[in-house]
């Protein structure tokens, strides 16, 4: 199979037409009050329908004719403001904007997104937060954990939880380009970063549900990324215990560009894991954002067609000999202990490579175009041949006798061995146009069709077994090559509109897709609606409500026994969520608190469990479930010129699978609590002395014996808590007339030195008595780093 984008990126630039004419070229930044740009402010010559948008960095173009020139200033949150002057050749015309309302500082509007951003429950992260968050790996996806609804309990992984959904219902898009995680890795600590690399990253939105019909089918969450588009030259490097990265970018006349690179080699936190061995974990990436400038010199619109290309290569190898493992576990009244010894190793090898375009182009100051191509290609295999030769017993818990903390009763014996050859090969593509028309200043329609092409081929050989209590038991037994070519086509339209008084907004849409493996024909409707009454502190409530429906992909397809199902329906979810944001003051500063009340209603779920970070689904078996809940976060300069934020959140999430006679019981992702914090402080007499913290606390998930249906989730696991501290020293200097800052920085990883639980392994002893063995996440660690920018 052959799908060529760049095929579409010729038709399109083909179509465009450029035409000179006799004009003057205005030039200018608008800013505020403070002397920050302001993006998105329209711009229009007065008699005529001629105008422009700013860019990002508040900058415009526009030519015009020559003579009296008069030009009006709008932005939804800035007083409107009308100048004239008299022009005979270029001229500079710089603009100050008054705000019309209060608003927090770090809260940036931009141009692609002016009103939806009114109406729409979303939250905004800033880049600099999402870099500077002490982290395990340095991951962006771990300052979503800090957000109130996401989750997850393992620091080792990428993966997170939102709102009792799964790691796969999530969408994730890189200036508006979808991306991927990876099919086969079956644990944290076999996973690569996720995609998205900090240093490239200037805006970041999240929806944790209520999204727009213009994004994806999937059930849980949207997160959109745009890339940073520099405009002067600009470099960083950082060097660690647990690798590095680097990144540089700058700008030509016609071409921005950004290239980054980032490796990560885990083993000496995995030295610190309850199984000991000899690991190699590595994982290598290298990014290029690239945006080129095709605008006439002529046009009389700034970035009027603009081209944004992203490549990126993705290179994980991972290999570990275990050697040896001790758990304790129980009471102190009856004790626990778990030894294992292990012969074998696993290898695991993923290459991924993903590429994408953007081409945007603005046809007048009222229509503007989206055209994006994309593609991912994946090689992931997995070679694993171990055997574990384990014993259970009781330990002497009393300190007075010379047994004190050794065997003393011996419980079972036995032996685990898991082989497997398994290889994976998907290409996926994807081609979208997309379209926006501005009726007025308060009234946007969006439209866009497209379609994606997937490819899959899965090659399954695998078996383990159990020799436990005199008895061996095959525990699962797959010998398969599977394949799965299908399409999916989709489209939607949408309608923004913001009163002229801006105390009401809504945005009413729909999507329809249509998947050609089950011929199953979507339809999803969605409105926002946002309230935002003239109090004299600033509230806004939202409203959303919309039906979210996920085709199955090909982890939903495919069950234990190693087959494809054609038979499964897409997942359907329909959210209800009443949000409210109330901006207040303390110590002179502005505060930002939020609240959402939501519940889903969950139809045609295909239930699932959950093996480390891998997912089981069951596609012969399907349900109805809800999840609800309530969320609140509260964020600001809680010490001046930094930003800080608290999350709490609490969640209910159940299903019912039909047939099994159980009625609802709790889904694998129920966690009743999570709190989490991110929180910056410096020294009052040195700012550039700061600490960074990184608190997350969640109950604990639900989990049962294997093979017993009728304890499916029955019980609850321990809850996961963690804190990492970072500490970092900013140090001027010239190396070379070519870095000017030095950063040092040591992060504390799990300060605590919680011991907390990923899964449990269950074992049978001579009694028939079955016990959960946990197993546990890494220890505390020290990391260092060293950074250098120019």
């Amino acid at each position: 199979m052959q799908f060529k984008p760049a095929y579409f990126l010729l038709l399109f630039l083909l179509s465009f037409h450029a035409f000179a004419q006799e004009t003057i070229l205005i030039s200018g930044v608008v800013s505020d009050e403070s002397n920050q740009p302001i993006p998105g402010v329209s711009i229009l010559l007065k008699g005529t329908q001629q105008g422009t948008i700013t860019n990002n960095e508040g900058s415009f173009k526009l030519r015009v004719p020559s003579g009296v020139v008069t030009l009006s200033f709008s932005h939804v949150q800035y007083k409107a403001l009308q100048e004239s002057h008299t022009l005979t050749e270029d001229y500079q015309w710089n603009i100050i904007l008054q705000e019309a309302t209060t608003q927090l500082q770090d809260v940036e509007i931009s141009d692609r997104s002016i009103l939806d951003e009114q109406v729409n429950t979303v939250q905004r992260i800033s880049a600099k937060s999402a870099k500077s968050l002490p982290s395990t790996f340095g991951d962006f996806n771990k300052v979503l954990v800090t957000l109130p609804g996401v989750s997850s309990n393992n620091e080792l992984s990428s993966a997170y939880s939102v709102r009792g959904g799964n790691f796969d219902e999530n969408l994730v898009y890189v200036n508006d380009i979808p991306v991927y995680r990876p099919f086969l890795a079956n644990a944290g600590r076999q996973e690569g970063l996720s995609f998205v690399n900090p240093d490239m990253v200037s805006d970041i939105e999240f929806y944790a549900g209520g999204w727009e019909a213009k994004y994806g089918d999937k059930l849980s969450s949207s997160l959109n990324i745009e890339y940073k588009e520099p405009d002067s030259i600009e470099a960083a490097v950082t060097l660690g215990l647990l690798g590095g990265t680097a990144y540089t970018g700058g700008k030509t006349n016609k071409l921005s560009y950004l290239i980054g690179a980032r490796h990560r080699d885990s083993r000496y936190l995995l030295n610190t894991l309850e199984t000991k061995g000899q690991y190699f974990p590595t994982y290598t990436d290298v990014q290029a954002f690239l945006t080129f400038d095709l605008t006439s010199d002529k046009s009389v619109y700034i970035n009027k067609t603009k081209l944004n290309i992203l490549a990126s290569y993705g290179r994980n190898r991972y290999m570990t000999e275990p050697v040896s493992q001790s758990t304790d576990f129980g009471s102190v009244q009856k004790n626990f202990r778990l030894q294992t010894a292990f012969e074998g190793a696993e290898i695991m090898r993923y290459d991924t490579y993903q590429a994408g375009f953007r081409l945007t182009h603005r046809f007048n100051q009222r229509l503007r175009t989206h055209f994006i191509g994309s593609s991912l290609f994946t090689f992931e295999k997995e070679q694993f041949d171990v055997e574990g030769f384990y014993r259970l017993c009781d330990v002497n818990t009393n300190p007075s006798e010379s047994s004190f903390d050794q065997c003393v009763i011996e419980r079972g014996i036995g032996t685990n061995y898991d082989y497997g050859r398994n290889s994976l090969e998907a290409d996926l593509y994807t081609a979208e146009s997309r379209w926006e028309y501005l009726l007025n200043t308060n009234h946007v329609l969006e439209a866009g069709v497209g379609v994606t092409i997937q490819s899959i081929d899965d090659h399954i050989n695998e078996y383990s077994y159990v020799d436990s209590a005199d008895y061996v038991q095959l525990e699962s037994s797959i010998f398969n090559d599977l394949s799965l070519n299908a399409n999916q086509y989709y489209a939607y339209a949408q309608s923004t509109i913001l009163w002229k008084d801006s105390i009401h907004a809504i945005n009413i849409g729909g999507r329809v897709t249509l998947w050609d493996y089950n011929n199953q024909l979507l339809v999803s409707p969605r409105v926002s609606y946002r309230l935002a009454p003239k109090w004299d502190k600033i509230t806004t409530f939202k409203f959303s409500v919309g039906m979210y429906q996920q085709p199955p992909f090909y982890r939903e397809l495919r069950g234990y026994d190693g087959t494809l199902r054609t038979d499964v329906n897409a997942q359907r979810s329909l959210h209800f969520i009443f949000g409210s944001t109330r901006l207040f003051y303390m110590w002179g500063r502005p505060f930002l608190f939020t609240s959402d009340v939501y519940r889903k209603q969950l139809y045609d779920i295909i239930p699932y469990d959950i093996d480390n970070v891998r997912l089981r689904y069951y596609p012969d078996q399907s349900g109805k479930g809800f999840a609800q809940g309530i969320d609140f976060r509260v964020h600001g300069e809680f010490v001046k010129g930094t930003q800080s934020w608290f999350s709490v959140g609490f969640l209910q999430t159940k299903e019912d699978v039909t047939g099994d006679a159980q009625g609802y019981i709790r889904r694998p992702m129920d966690q009743r609590i999570n709190i989490a914090a991110y929180f910056e402080d410096h020294m009052p007499r040195d700012p550039t002395l700061r600490v960074y913290l990184n608190l997350v606390f969640g109950s604990g998930y639900p989990f049962g014996p294997p093979n017993r249906p009728d304890l499916r989730n029955a019980f609850s696991g321990d809850e996961y808590y963690r804190a990492d501290l970072g500490l970092s020293k900013k140090f001027d200097l010239n190396i070379n007339n070519f870095f000017t800052h030095i950063w040092l920085r040591a992060e504390v990883l799990n300060a605590l030195a919680a011991d907390n639980t990923l899964s449990y392994t269950w074992i049978e002893d001579v009694y028939g008595a079955q016990f959960a063995i946990p197993n546990s996440l890494s220890a505390r660690f020290l990391n260092i780093k060293i950074s250098a920018e120019l």
